[in-house]
């Protein structure tokens, strides 16, 4: 369905200071589902009689998977102020939840939990797409997107820090109250609007099938960030491991700095964005997917600390970059189901990074460093089969 002005983009309330608060506030709720990354050896080594607590990253990511593919759809159909202000109150509950978590298997739950929570996240990325006007909404994106790619990786940094100095339980109570401020904020800034759509729920989650028989743009879109962040979470689950090990004998804290190089990634979202507006999405998802394979090539060849700072500037950028394409891509098919959309597209990059996430254990416990290499290579090469696929049908926008 076309865009329509008075439909589709009522960009009164976009303004400049709602749209970094809208950015400031999707970093606070997605940075829940990274914490535990940096902190993994330690949440270990409190478990040493138990192996479940390695699964804490991959139940993180498959709770988002399925809170996506649940909650995201309410995006259409609810008062979309008042549903991000609620599940940020329920985001701060789970984060307590997993402070207090007394045995591994329940902070593999509470984890679960707080990632499904956790996609208030992306309640708010396709608010800011349906508040701005077409030839800004890549803009808007990516303004967005910086402050969620700012969660992503700052809060590595943060979670390492506090790890290692407080301990990991910790993080999660200082979790609570940020989730907090994040609700006080959005009642502040964010507009009231109407539900974009009347359908029921349970049609709501029917009409999923529908978008996804249908639009073949989000297909391809789908399957090449799921490829793509499957290969960004192998590499972030494993860094901490990696940096423990003999090779270079670092804590928590060093791999959360880690965060803090990839910032970089950070300043690919907006301009990102004025780029897909300028020349098209798809030239950015190419050049994206070719920077994420060159990332994994530095890791492979370059085993140094220096090669690893390259490579992670590399990898976020390129992920980075393609993440806002494909969903300037997608906002563009349907301005009435954009929630749905991206419910679809956000499922499926989630479970590409639970799958990442729990093939990069494996392919760490069977053959260390260099089989995650192979592993991130591949997964971006399949990214790029899949949109030299959509080339060679003729039907793939330039």
């Amino acid at each position: 369905m076309a865009d329509t002005p008075a439909a589709a983009h009522p960009s009164s309330g976009n303004t400049g200071l709602g749209l970094y608060a809208m950015a400031v506030a999707t970093g606070i709720a997605v940075a829940n589902i990274y914490y535990n990354q940096p902190m993994l050896g330690l949440i270990k080594a409190d478990f040493p009689q138990n192996s479940a607590a390695v699964f804490v990253p991959t139940a993180t990511q498959l709770g988002y998977a399925l809170g996506l593919f649940f909650l995201l759809p309410l995006g259409d159909l609810l008062q979309r102020r008042r549903l991000i202000i609620v599940q940020f109150v329920i985001l701060s509950l789970a984060s307590i939840a997993a402070a207090v978590a007394p045995a591994p298997w329940l902070l593999v739950l509470a984890s679960a939990a707080l990632g499904a929570c956790a996609t208030v996240a992306q309640q708010i990325v396709p608010f800011a797409a349906h508040l701005a006007s077409p030839e800004k909404r890549g803009a808007a994106i990516g303004t967005v997107m910086a402050g969620l790619l700012s969660g992503i990786l700052f809060s590595r940094t943060i979670a390492g820090f506090v790890a290692e100095h407080a301990g990991w339980r910790e993080m999660y109570w200082l979790g609570a109250p940020l989730a907090l401020a994040a609700a006080a904020l959005m009642f502040a800034f964010l507009p009231s609007q109407d539900p974009v759509s009347p359908m029921p729920y349970f049609r709501a989650l029917r009409s999923l099938r529908g978008f996804w028989m249908r639009e073949r743009d989000l297909r391809v879109a789908t399957f090449v960030q799921a490829a793509l962040f499957a290969s960004f979470t192998a590499f972030w689950t494993i860094l901490a491991l990696y940096l423990a090990g003999p090779q270079f004998g670092l804590g928590a804290d060093i791999a959360g700095l880690f965060g803090i190089v990839g910032a970089v990634g950070i300043f690919a979202a907006p301009l990102a964005g004025r780029v897909a507006d300028a020349k098209g999405p798809h030239f950015v998802v190419w050049s994206g997917v070719i920077l994420v394979l060159a990332a994994w090539c530095v890791f492979g060849l370059w085993a140094s600390l220096i090669g690893l700072v390259v490579g992670v500037i590399i990898l976020d950028f390129g992920a980075q970059a393609t993440l806002i394409s494909n969903q300037h891509i997608i906002y563009a098919l349907d301005h009435e189901a954009r929630s749905r959309l991206n419910t679809i597209f956000t499922t499926g990059m989630f479970i590409g990074a639970a799958t990442g996430s729990a093939l990069a254990t494996i392919a760490w416990q069977f053959g260390a460093w260099p089989a995650v290499c192979v592993l991130g290579a591949g997964l971006g090469v399949i990214a790029l089969v899949v949109r030299l696929l959509s080339l060679a049908s003729g039907k793939d926008a330039q």
